[in-house]
């Protein structure tokens, strides 16, 4: 393209020339008379119109060879432009008109000859026909020839191949350049003389027009209709840009002209970024189209203003010009499509004010339109729509799924909790909606740690940008609150495997609802449990929980506390609350033991941290020496006192700090051995001498006397002999499949024999405990099975599950477990569990095998399990029967919870614990009423007044047995029964476990509390006492889970009576539990330990009791039973000097050594596996109601009876009942 001048300041009107001269330079072929005369004319009219002569001259320099008079010849550019166009066109247009008469004439004729082709092809033979078909291929390869360039000209041009790519990106960015070389060439005179070689604009824009002339040629060829392609806005660009730089050259001088409608290239550049795929999203592409057409009509309009007003009209002589610069018509422009016209610089010409007319009608309309289209689509992108910056030396975690502002509250609080160590991580969120307000202002306040992006995790792109690969692991939250329970877990597996497909290695935790669809999660190929994936089953731990409070109540309590993160809030009052709230800042912790542990024995380390450390340590990871076990590494809870800590072992810890379980990993014997101060306990700098595992079993000692436990004196005999003969056998696991013995004794748990109990202690199957005694080791009938029984014992029954870990029945029909309101109402029922359902059968299922499997663990005796009387509608419960026929004693009553008639029938007073559970709690969409069923029930219940309910038991003896319970159990024998259930008249002492949904409706269930409706669940009194649960605080095990993925296992082997993966793997195959036979292999799973209640009114710790310290009772405990005691259930009143008629409690976690204990107190311990509970209860008595209280107590609380009880206490049962009656003792 040319390189002309513009009109720029005065420029313009200096270099014009007048008429007369314009009109005397026409002649310049004239005779040179006439040129003569055309001098002398033009001297004289220099010499009248001097100073318009000077200022219209063309600038002429020595160098150029110019014409001197300054002629211009801005019309030969223009004609160079119009030629070609218009004559390509004629061309075009005659090519088609001669072919279309070509066509029209020749029609006739082509088709009489195509016939007589057809007829002698048809006659001749095939030797004959060997010339036309030679002709024909001369004809094809013609065409083909033709068709091969065609196509090859497309190719080129198109974006479909690399080539095509870069070639269309170079024209583009070419086209930008020569527009460029316009922008700095406007500054210069309209036209102005120049010459080639010496201008290096000019050069450049020769270079490109060059290019694009090629490229039109490309173009052309591959055009399949030639007169539109002559038509199209990109080639009338051409036909107006590159003829005049080709004159330009010939004529040594330049004319700006049309140059600027380079800028007509512009509408090209979404397609060029689409072309380079940074354009993918429809309102981006939509954005760039609407700018680019904007903009290049903007500069198109101000290119032809600035030509005319410089230039002027022809007809007024070029006279009325005016100098403005482009960019003073580009803002001539603006404030023209504006509508705002401030009128400092407006059009002179005709030409400019004609075109200004139709300007404004189609720039008004497109600025109306575009503009505010325009801003619209920038302010609707996404203000979260970047990309995440991972920052060297800090890890990052994806949090995405339910994302608002309770469950992120919720998250962060916990996940940033100042007790955990400094973390350094950084909190990604991915949300596909934007947050609103206060969730916006939430991630402000955690700016430094939290991020947030729209986005979503099925989108590879969108987890592109949070660096998905780099991320330390993705957790994925669910909305417990939605309706359907099903959908939401549905959407988080979309979720997992969305994840799973762009990263198999990202570690993934996530939240589901219901127990059943954890199976879906086994089917991903790239999930792994053991790299680090969980999945964390809200109903299979929120039902656990419920379910061990059937067991210990305030069991659940205490355990959501533990593994949340609370700080901790000092009360001087002497309340309930100062205590409960002490307990509350202990949280679950996990740190490698010390190498002065190796070799003692867990109750011995154990008992050492709690001393002398301050630490409860409750597990450990344990290695096992079997190499062909699938998991060398197993949690072992209390494993007792035959298992020795090995080098690397990994202790978990109840402790209100992370700083403080350091002790247990910096303590060494010869610096830290006398120190009293356990804060003094930090890292000391000697090396401890390596000594084998064997020498150092050799020289494990006694904690309290110093003594080896061989030789030592305050350590039971059984303990002793136990040590004895296992310390050969080290290392063996607490389930170690090694210990015939163990698994023999285990399995002749369940076949009694007729065996006197002194002949089963010669024979090493009666523990020496302190606590047996004759009168509990006398031959009861109902203890001892006769011979008729043993003979009808097959060792081919299955009486566990494949596992070993629960107890199983075969599969029973509902209708052989259903029980009449009268039926029930005869019923010698006590000491059972009764479960309120509320759920039709279009409600979701709640997976109450999840409650149910924890009760039937197989470290029960199956005398030990609890009846379980499910009370609701039976159309629900028709839905969920198939999950619980494999279980024994479960019984269903068909009716409704707000109905007393049927809790009267089931001895609702007599009952060890009553479960509120409701299924429609996510059908409402107001929050408060989601409970109200629970609520009701739970009211109704406490509300009700009963009978003697001894009297009612011994009218009942003779009753009606329930389907699926066994008469002949000690448990539900009615004697038994009456002698465990003390006298209830009042629904208030009920034990009543009630699950809520919203938090704040815990306000409810207690009319006399004073809980602020604000309140945190955790601080309100029902919670405390262990009456309340609700699934938010299921929430904390998200964080803690990403911290230690063992805690999680630790929690769920609590609270789930021993559920493993592999069993989880194969209820994801048959969806129930599949019975087995009884091998010494699965004997085994069955020594372990479990939570129980101890009762400190009579037995081996009655004398603790009254002012004893809690770790007194501590060490005792451990040392005599391997008892492992971590918290207290006190009397909400018991801190009170006068007595109190209120008969709650509350829950102590982990008290300290120092702590006084009152006679009313239960304890929370884990308790080994009796293998001789089956046939007596030598050591442990198992009772609902400890013979010495009139209170009530549940079967999970154990009185360990002694001969040494507490002086002055009363000797026969019912002096000591109206003793406690005074004194209102409950539980």
């Amino acid at each position: 393209m040319a390189n002309g001048g513009g009109g720029g300041g005065g420029g313009g009107s200096g270099l014009r020339m007048s008429s007369n001269i314009h009109a005397n330079h026409l002649s310049l072929d004239a005779s040179s008379s006439s040129s003569s005369s055309s001098s002398s004319s033009s001297s004289s009219s220099s010499s009248v119109h001097e100073p318009k002569m000077n200022a219209l001259i063309i600038p002429v320099t020595m160098e150029v060879p110019c014409d001197s008079r300054g002629q211009r010849m801005w019309w030969a550019f223009l004609a160079s432009s119009m030629v070609t166009f218009f004559g390509g066109l004629f061309i075009i247009l005659l090519w088609r008109t001669l072919k279309y008469l070509w066509t029209v004439c020749c029609h006739c004729g082509g088709k009489a000859k195509e016939a007589q082709k057809i007829n002698n092809g048809s006659s001749q033979a095939d030797g004959t026909l060997k010339p036309a078909d030679e002709k024909e291929e001369v004809v094809a390869a013609e065409v083909g020839w033709m068709t091969s360039v065609k196509d090859w000209a497309g190719v080129m041009i198109s974006a479909q191949t690399l080539t095509g790519r870069v070639l269309v990106v170079l024209v583009f960015a070419l086209s930008i350049g020569a527009l460029v070389i316009y922008f700095i060439d406007s500054s210069n005179p309209i036209e102005s003389c120049q010459n080639f070689y010496k201008d290096f604009t000019l050069q450049i824009d020769m270079a490109f027009n060059v290019f694009f002339l090629l490229y039109f040629g490309l173009r052309f060829i591959a055009a399949n209709d030639k007169l539109w392609f002559w038509l199209e806005v990109n080639s009338v660009v051409d036909f107006f840009t590159v003829p005049p730089v080709f004159v330009s050259v010939y004529l040594n001088r330049s004319w700006l002209g049309l140059r600027f409608l380079r800028a007509l290239r512009l509408i090209q550049f979404s397609e060029i970024l689409q072309f380079l795929n940074i354009l993918k999203t429809s309102n981006s592409i939509k954005l760039v189209n609407l700018l680019s057409i904007f903009i290049s009509t903007w500069l198109t309009a101000a290119g032809f203003i600035h030509l005319v007003e410089n230039s002027g009209d022809p007809w007024e002589n070029f006279q009325n010009h005016q100098a403005l610069t482009y960019w003073e018509c580009v803002y001539l422009l603006m404030v023209t499509m504006s509508t705002v016209g401030y009128g400092d610089v407006y059009a002179k010409t005709t030409l400019g004010r004609l075109f200004m007319v139709f300007f404004i009608l189609g720039g008004l309309a497109m600025f109306a339109s575009y503009v505010p289209e325009i801003i619209e689509l920038i302010g609707n992108r996404k203000k979260y729509g970047g990309s995440y910056s991972a920052v060297s030396g800090r890890k990052h975690i994806v949090v995405c799924g339910h994302i608002t502002l309770e469950s992120v509250s919720n998250f962060l609080k916990d996940f940033l909790h100042k007790d955990r160590d400094d973390v350094n991580v950084e909190i990604v969120f991915l949300h596909n909606i934007s947050p609103n307000l206060e969730l916006e202002a939430l991630f402000k306040r955690h700016f430094t740690q939290v991020e947030f992006y729209q986005g979503s995790v099925l989108n590879p792109h969108d987890l592109a940008r949070v660096k998905i690969e780099s991320a330390d692991a993705c957790l994925i939250l669910a909305n417990k609150y939605c309706a359907d329970p099903d959908a939401e877990d549905a959407s988080n597996i979309m979720r997992v495997i969305s994840i799973k497909n762009y990263h198999p290695k990202i570690r993934i935790i996530t939240q589901m609802l219901q127990y059943h669809n954890k199976a879906h999660l086994l089917n991903i190929p790239s999930w792994n449990w053991k790299e680090g994936d969980d999945a964390i089953c809200l109903a299979e731990l929120k039902l656990g929980f419920i379910a061990q409070s059937c067991l210990a109540q305030g069991l659940s309590t205490m355990l959501a506390n533990l593994f949340s993160m609370r700080s901790f809030i000092k009360i001087e009052e002497d309340t309930w609350q100062k205590y409960y709230l002490e307990g509350v800042s202990n949280e679950m912790y996990t740190e490698y033991l010390s190498s002065a542990f190796v070799g003692l024995s867990f109750p011995t380390v154990c008992e050492l941290c709690f001393v002398k450390l301050k630490l409860l340590m409750i597990a450990i990871e344990y290695k096992s020496a079997n190499r062909e076990s699938r998991s060398r590494k197993r949690i072992l809870i209390n494993p007792g006192n035959h298992l020795k800590i090995q080098e690397g072992t990994l202790g978990f810890f109840i402790a209100s700090d992370a700083k403080e379980v350091k002790r247990a990993f910096f303590y060494c014997k010869a610096c830290h051995d006398d120190i009293t101060d356990p804060k003094r306990i930090k890292k000391c700098g000697c090396k401890r001498p390596k000594m084998s595992i064997y020498k150092r079993m050799r020289r494990a000692c006694c904690f309290d006397c110093g003594r080896s436990e061989r030789d030592c004196s305050c350590m039971s005999g059984r303990v002793r002999g136990d040590v004895d003969t296992r310390e050969r056998a080290f290392p063996l696991s607490s389930v170690s499949v090694n210990d015939c013995s163990t698994n023999f004794r285990a399995f002749e748990d369940e076949q009694p024999s007729t065996l006197s109990p002194k002949k089963k202690q010669r024979n090493g199957g009666m523990r020496n405990s302190p606590g047996s005694s004759p009168k509990l080791m006398r031959h009861d009938p109902l203890l001892i099975p006769g011979n008729d029984q043993i003979d009808n014992m097959d060792s081919n029954v299955k009486k566990y599950d494949s596992t070993g870990m629960f107890h199983w029945c075969a599969p029973k029909e509902i209708e052989k477990v259903i029980l009449t309101r009268s039926e029930a109402a005869m019923t010698v029922l006590s000491g059972h569990v009764v479960v309120c359902i509320f759920g039709d059968v279009s409600s979701a299922l709640i997976g109450l095998r999840n409650l149910v499997m924890p009760l039937r663990a197989s470290n029960f005796h199956y005398h030990e399990l609890k009846h379980i009387v499910f009370v609701g509608s039976i159309e629900y419960l028709k839905r969920e029967w198939e999950t619980l026929h494999n279980f024994p004693k479960v019984s269903i009553l068909p009716g409704t919870p707000l109905s007393r008639a049927d809790l009267r029938a089931v001895n609702i007073n007599l009952c060890d614990m009553c479960v509120i559970l409701s299924a429609n709690q996510n059908n409402i969409d107001d929050t408060s009423l989601q409970d109200k069923e629970c609520i009701l029930a739970s009211l109704n219940i406490k509300s009700m007044q009963f009978d003697d309910s001894i009297g009612v038991l011994q009218a009942n003896s003779q009753g009606f047995t329930p389907p699926g319970m066994d008469r002949t159990s000690p448990d539900n024998s009615p004697v038994h029964g009456m002698l465990r259930q003390p006298s209830i008249t009042t629904g208030v002492n009920i034990p009543i476990i009630t699950e809520l949904v919203n938090d704040t409706n815990v306000q409810f269930l207690d009319q006399d509390d004073d809980d602020d409706p604000d309140t945190e669940l955790y601080l309100t009194q029902p919670f405390a006492c262990g009456t309340a649960f609700a699934v938010s605080v299921l929430d904390s095990l998200m964080s803690a889970t990403y911290f230690n993925d063992n805690i999680l296992t630790l929690i769920r082997t609590l609270v789930t009576g021993g559920a493993t993966p592999e069993l989880e793997a194969l209820i994801a195959e048959e969806n129930a539990l599949r019975g087995g036979y009884s091998t010494p292999q699965t004997l085994a799973n069955r020594d372990r330990c479990r939570v129980a209640q101890l009762a400190l009114l009579d037995g081996p710790f009655a004398d603790l009791g009254d002012g004893g310290c809690y770790g007194d009772l501590f060490c005792k405990a451990l040392k005599t039973y391997n008892m492992l005691c971590f918290g207290i259930y006190r009397l909400r009143d018991a801190h009170l000097s006068t007595p109190s008629q209120c008969t709650k409690r509350y829950v102590i976690t982990n008290p300290p050594y120092e702590f006084e204990l009152v006679p009313t107190d239960l304890i929370f311990c884990l308790m080994q596996f009796d293998h001789n509970a089956g046939q007596s209860r030598a050591s442990l008595s198992h009772s609902s109601h400890s013979s010495q209280s009139s209170s009530k107590k549940s079967s999970s609380v154990h009185s360990i009876p002694s001969t040494a009880n507490r002086p002055n206490r009363p000797k026969s049962r019912e002096s000591r009942d109206k003793q406690n009656r005074k004194e209102m003792v409950y539980r």
